[in-house]
């Protein structure tokens, strides 16, 4: 079983994001389970010295699959580990930069 942790980065985009979208506790709860079985799901995240990987989830609120739901990055710590470092809606932000990751990570 891995350990997941949600970093405050993560948890106020996901307060913010859920004011507006009212599924995204059960659109993300598949990837959270994923990821404390074991999973490393999504791609990784090149530029940046340590695992961080990006994963899509659907959006239920706005049904256009995958492509326009969420993104949630996260950092594999050790692979009893991982940090939930950033999510956020393909509707309202095209891409999230290296700098702001990096951020995330220092903040830790």
């Amino acid at each position: 079983m891995v350990e997941v942790r949600f970093t405050p980065p993560f948890k106020r985009r996901l307060k913010s994001l859920s004011k507006r979208y009212r599924q995204i506790q059960s659109d993300i709860q598949p990837i959270i389970d994923e990821l404390s079985s074991g999973n490393f799901i999504g791609n990784q995240i090149s530029g940046i010295e340590s695992t961080v990987l990006k994963v899509r989830a659907k959006n239920s609120d706005i049904p256009t699959g995958k492509s326009g739901g969420y993104r949630v990055i996260y950092q594999i710590i050790s692979p009893e580990c991982i940090l939930l470092l950033l999510i956020y809606a393909k509707s309202d932000q095209f891409d999230v930069s290296l700098e702001e990751i990096e951020d995330a990570i220092k903040n830790i």
